[in-house]
């Protein structure tokens, strides 16, 4: 499944995708609810000084005592006493709701972090079950922007995006309340074009979708050519490649902003439009609190009170259009995620595996045909069987399949059809895990992690003993090459082992393979990229290696190919001929014969 033409088709499901995403929300709900209720006074106090107006304009500006009764009792506040105590009041309770923000932005950052960490952890247990296939179809880019920036954006946000709807929601209730108190006339003018306010939201929704889905796929792409760059910053260097680079980087930067541009475009005109309705809002207010005011129906406090009041509820209703569309991202973000959740690799265990425990007759290829798109098969009708303890090494010319045959032995892929046997047994009835437990493969390039060389060797089996991790190390050739680092086993190594020469790698790569102690090896030219000096020496510890197994080596040297058991040629797919070296050199014209004189050959007047 290629993730860059996925659409996020339920971003408007929101019933769904919160459905979905609770599993996450719910081990931290005691903490959002938490979160929520300290949010509540939050909105509450946007209101204090507002409700303040009132006392402070019609008795400390007039000079009255507020006089009223509680209890019975009428109660007498001299004017002075208000104009000391309201200010005092104003900066308390903006103390105390300065307290409640600062705790409100650590709960929502905990609890977003805790739920992101958690969708994240799941996403990438996913990933790494995912077949070869898919990592075939999708550039790494996609893949980083995908799995780790997709969940930032969906789960992150979700939380703050929602308390700070419920904090401007419960802030816009106290509003109203203050301006009820102040007057219910004008209250009900306010909240009414409030309500037409929110008309053009409905408008937003569909034209963000498409603007968002396209910005996060472009970010994708992006990131795919950086990490590009890195990796193949010598091919770049050598090739002069530098030019290229930097044109499809800035192609990609200039879409990126025509996409950013036209989300713009579909969601600004949201806060020009809300500032007109709010204008028109309090243009309202003011000529009919004027008529108020001159007929006595109200004071000036209680109308100041009241504008102010009508102004803190239209600040957050201006900028409606950008929350809007902040929330629409997170839910486009939240679609893409799920997508991720749903694909099913292709590769996968049936119900009730199989554990195979070790190879005890043979491996048959039984007439199986293979290819990774429909319109090219790269293997057909291919028959082979190997029994236990047999090398076999597989020839022929360079794309007719070599790799794609020991690929399916581990299952990377499937076979189209026929099948491929253990001991009589589809591989496609054993689990996964203990069918690649039993095989060690040695690759061209073989990859090492990050960490020390004792980490990337016991990675063949972490319940490695001391002893079986030394053999390893003497049989693959390793002792001085580690005698002469300062950290011997426990040096770190950079990034894919690049502070290693090619021969090294191998090497440790081969050591990998030793403690796993499979009963079959599958080395993909696990020498064709060295030189003879580095061959040699790998080649020894090979050799080590494959003492007692049942071997699969596609080989390009002539040494490594004579001391197979058979040799099986294979071209465009078909298995052509099959046999010894010196049977294959007696078939007059045959493809052995031929690529021997034409690859092999001048190997063995060497030697």
């Amino acid at each position: 499944m290629k993730l860059s033409k996925t659409k996020a088709q339920n971003s408007f499901k929101y019933g769904w995708l919160l459905s979905r995403i609770f599993p996450y929300i719910k081990p931290v709900m005691g903490r959002i609810i938490l979160g929520f209720l300290v949010a509540l006074p939050v909105g509450l106090l946007d209101g204090v000084v507002a409700f303040a107006l009132k006392p402070y304009m019609d008795y400390v500006v007039g000079k009255h005592d507020w006089i009223f009764n509680c209890f019975g009792h009428e109660v007498v506040v001299p004017y002075l006493a208000l104009a000391a105590a309201i200010p005092f009041a104003v900066v308390f309770f903006a103390m105390v709701q300065g307290i409640f923000k600062y705790l409100n932005s650590y709960l929502t950052t905990w609890t977003s972090q805790k739920i992101t960490n958690s969708v994240k952890i799941d996403l990438f247990t996913k990933l790494i079950r995912m077949d070869s296939s898919f990592y075939d179809e999708n550039p790494s880019g996609i893949i980083i922007s995908r799995y780790l920036n997709d969940p930032d954006t969906a789960s992150k946000s979700l939380i703050d995006k929602c308390k700070n709807i419920v904090t401007s929601f419960v802030g816009a209730l106290g509003l109203i309340g203050v301006m009820l108190y102040s007057s219910w006339k004008l209250a009900i003018v306010g909240v009414v074009v409030l309500c037409v306010a929110f008309v053009p939201v409905a408008l937003i929704r569909k034209r963000v979708k498409k603007a968002s889905n396209q910005q996060m796929v472009v970010g994708g792409n992006i990131t795919t050519n950086f990490n590009e760059t890195y990796s193949g910053n010598k091919v770049i260097t050598a090739y002069c490649l530098q030019d290229r680079q930097e044109k499809l980087f800035e192609k990609q930067i200039h879409q990126s902003f025509d996409i950013t541009m036209s989300l713009t475009k579909r969601s600004a005109w949201m806060s020009p439009l809300m500032y007109f309705i709010a204008s028109i809002g309090i243009a309202i207010v003011l000529f009919y609190g004027t008529n108020l005011i001159i007929s006595g129906e109200m004071t000036a406090g209680s109308f100041a009170s009241f504008v102010t009041s009508l102004l803190l509820l239209y600040k957050p209703m201006k900028t409606l259009g950008g929350t809007l569309t902040s929330i629409q991202t997170v839910f486009v973000a939240m679609g893409r995620v799920f997508e991720l959740f749903d694909i099913e690799p292709d590769i996968k265990n049936i119900d009730n595996p199989r554990i195979m425990e070790d190879l005890h007759e043979s491996i048959k290829f039984n007439n199986i045909s293979f290819s990774y798109t429909s319109d090219k098969t790269v293997l057909h009708n291919f028959s082979l069987e190997v029994p236990k303890g047999e090398t076999v090494a597989i020839v022929g010319n360079s794309g007719g399949g070599k790799s794609t045959l020991v690929n399916l032995i581990p299952r990377f892929y499937d076979v189209d059809e026929g099948a491929i046997t253990i001991d009589g047994i589809d591989i496609r009835e054993f689990s996964l895990e203990s069918l690649r437990k039993n095989i060690a493969m040695v690759f061209q390039d073989n990859f090492l992690f990050t960490g020390t060389i004792r980490d990337n060797i016991m990675m063949g089996n972490p319940d490695a003993t001391e002893y079986d991790l030394h053999q390893a190390v003497e049989s693959a050739h390793l002792e001085e090459m580690i005698a002469d680092l300062p950290d011997g086993l426990d040096t770190i190594l950079g990034e894919r082992g690049t502070t290693l020469s090619g021969g090294q790698r191998q090497r440790v790569a081969i050591a990998r393979a030793m403690v796993k102690k499979s009963p079959i090896v599958i080395l993909d030219e696990a020498t064709s990229a060295l030189d003879n000096k580095s061959e040699a020496v790998v080649q020894k510890a090979l050799d080590n290696l494959i003492q007692n197994k049942t071997v699969f080596v596609i080989a390009h040297r002539l040494s490594t190919i004579k001391n197979a058991h058979r040799i099986a040629v294979i071209n465009e797919g078909h298995l052509v001929e099959l046999g010894t070296h010196e049977e294959l050199m007696n078939i007059e014209g045959g493809q052995y014969r031929m690529l021997y004189e034409m690859q092999f050959k001048n190997q063995e007047a060497l030697v």
